[in-house]
Formats: structure tokens, sequence, C-alpha cells
């Protein structure tokens, strides 16, 4: 059966809204962890250095630390060494509910000179080496059996099959960027290993999921040191005991408890509560108690071309200031240090079209987590 793009593009809304109302309905948080490959896929290969087994053995030790946490789930797209068709896998995230997607590989290149660690996020990109990532994890689909059917056509090495695929993660980008930094952070900061950035490529196993989605590449098997780590029992801890700590700081500055906890003050307890409350009555005020020093401020954008900070720019927003992280330039609408103010602020950016705002918290110039700020 053929489907003209709009009725494609209102089937997929449709979709999407029965999604993020199950999704509401979720008490736990949900993280759909995607070892890449598997079966006759065997993805990049060096000598005994097999990229099915690293990123199964490594998706297994970040879902084994993640099930420790009381308030996290976990769902595999795979859990064994059986080949799942790339399209199945964002189609298993969404019918789990989940609330990131996490999908794990590794690099491989006929050179034993590169090496590092680089976390996706959905996008188009010209960058050749990006392209090439993209190409390479998309030829997957060749495997399956009438791909082109499956696929619509989409050709994996044809940079024009490409350009479609960006839609439905637009409404995630800025989440799967922070959750992409908070990985790769982990990865340099705790172990040390190269950091190659957060990137940007068209990969079609994270365009399909309603949620924000990251593609993870550990390393590279085709470098003879890296490639031992990678398929080490040490090594393919220490990468899960990273992506784990991303995805708990994630979890812990967008979903934690300590997003909307308050504290009930009576009328004596402070100037504030004081003015707005008569002295004769014995009515409390809910505020949220904020750590010292701490400024919010409301992440409306992220991309890597520089914008001139003008309201025509922003959906007419003003007060948008910049901060370069990485390569990066990530865009910010205004400032308070008022959480309850800053709620109003994000409401504005979401009013105004910036769908995907969300609000970050600054201590000395630093982002810090939710749960740290709201003391």
């Amino acid at each position: 059966m053929k489907y003209s793009h709009s009725k494609l593009f209102t089937l997929l809304t449709l979709l999407f809204l029965s999604v993020s109302v199950l999704a509401q309905s979720n008490s736990k948080f949900r993280v759909v962890l995607d070892p890449g490959h598997g079966g006759k896929d065997s993805g990049t290969n060096h000598g005994k250095n097999v990229e099915k087994d690293i990123v199964l053995a490594v998706a297994l030790e970040v879902g084994k630390i993640l099930k420790k946490e009381s308030d996290i789930e976990v769902v595999y797209t795979r859990d064994s060494d059986v080949f799942v068709a790339v399209k199945e896998r964002s189609v298993m995230a969404n019918n789990s509910n989940g609330n990131v997607f996490v999908s794990i590989h590794c690099n491989g290149v006929n050179s034993n000179a590169a090496y590092g660690t680089e976390t996706y996020v959905m996008g188009l990109s010209k960058n050749k080496s990006n392209l090439d990532v993209a190409k390479t994890e998309n030829s997957v689909i060749m495997l399956e059996d009438d791909y082109k059917t499956q696929y619509a056509g989409f050709d994996p090495k044809s940079p024009e099959s490409i350009i479609g695929l960006t839609l439905i993660q637009e409404d995630y980008i800025h989440q799967s960027i922070d959750l992409a930094s908070r990985v790769q952070d982990s990865f340099t900061n705790d172990l040390k290993r190269k950091n190659r950035g957060v990137k940007q490529g068209p990969f079609w196993v994270l365009h399909g999921a309603f949620m924000p989605s990251v593609l993870i590449e550990l390393g590279f098997v085709s470098n003879k040191e890296e490639g031992a780590y990678l398929s080490s029992k040490k090594g393919q801890k220490e990468l899960a005991e990273s992506i784990a700590t991303g995805i708990i700081q994630y979890k812990k500055a967008y979903y934690s408890n300590g997003v909307s906890s308050s504290v009930t003050v009576k009328e004596n307890q402070s100037k504030e509560v004081k003015k707005t409350t008569p002295a004769k009555e014995k009515k409390t005020v809910t505020v949220t108690k904020v750590s010292k020093g701490v400024v919010f401020k409301v992440q409306i954008a992220a991309s890597t071309r520089v914008l001139a900070l003008k309201p025509q720019n922003f959906k007419g927003l003003k007060n948008v200031t910049m901060i370069k992280s990485g390569n990066l330039n990530k865009y910010y609408y205004s400032e308070t240090s008022s959480y309850d103010e800053a709620e109003k602020l994000l409401k504005e950016a979401k009013d105004k079209g910036h769908s995907s705002s969300f609000i970050v918290p600054f201590k000395n110039g630093k982002i810090i987590t939710l749960e740290e700020a709201l003391k």
C-alpha cells in the first residue's frame, strides 16, 4: 500500500500523540537500550574485536547498573545475539513508552590512527566524517529481506535519501544533545577517553523514536589499543558506568522528584511570604527552595551555526544569549534566580513555538543539575 507524504505525516502524528498519552502513565523513567547489530549482522570487526559482542556486553552492563535505581526501568531491543531489523528498534522503543532511546555502537576504519568516543543525535550534516559513520550504520538495512520496500526506496549510500529522516526527531533535538553531552562528559572526565564530540548525523535507527535519542560510538575496534580495551571486561564495565552516569544525570535534571519539590512556609517564616500573605490569616504559601548563587535560563535552541541575537531569529523572543559548548552554540532565553519565574519563562518560550525548550540551572557560570539547584 502506498501513502502520500501528507498521509504518512498524519499517521506518524497520530502515533506520536497516542504514544505521548501512554507515556504519561509511566511511573518510572524508562530507558530503552539498543545494542547495535546482532545475529547475522556482526557490525564492524577487526581481529578478535567484534562490534556486536562488545555493544551487547556494554548494554547489558548499563542495564544492570540502571536497574539498581528504584525509579528507573530498562528495556532492551535485544539482550542476546539475535538480528533485529533497524526499523523495528525504534518501534520497540515507542511501544515500550520509553523516556530515552540509547543506541550503542563501535567505530571502525581502515587505519590504526583513529580513536576516541563520540555520540550522535539525529540531524543532517555536511561533515563527510559524520555522513560516513551514518552511511555505515544505515547500510545494515541492506541485510534485511525486501529492504527497498520496507524502507520506501531509501538508499543508505545516497545523500538525497537521508534528507527526510530528521522530521520526527526535531522536537527532541535539544534534550538529545543534552543527554549526548552528559554521556560524552562522563567518558572524558571519568575515563579520560579522547572526546570526539557530540555530533549530528542522519541515522535511520534514531529518526523514528518519539523520545530524546542518541547513538553512542564507544571507540574504534580498528585501533589496536582501543580495540583491546573495548573487548576487555574492564573496558566494557567502565564504558557502561559512564553511559549509566550520563543517563542518570539526565534523568535527575528532567525527571527527578526534586523538580517539583517544594516546602510549605508559614506566615512569619519568610519576608517574601509576608508581603503576599495578610498578617491575620493563617494561610500557607508554597515556594520552591533554590540553592544560593543559582540562576536559571531557558535553553531554546542549539546549533552549529552562529545566529544573530535578534528576536526575529528566535520567534520574537528578546533577551536571548549564546554560550558556546564544544562545536555547538546553545541559545538561552532570559535569566532568573527564581525557579517559579523560570517555569513562567519556559511557558513563554513554548508559547512562542520553542516546543523543545527546557530549564537549565547555572552556578558560577557552570551548568548543574536541577536536583543540585533545588535544595
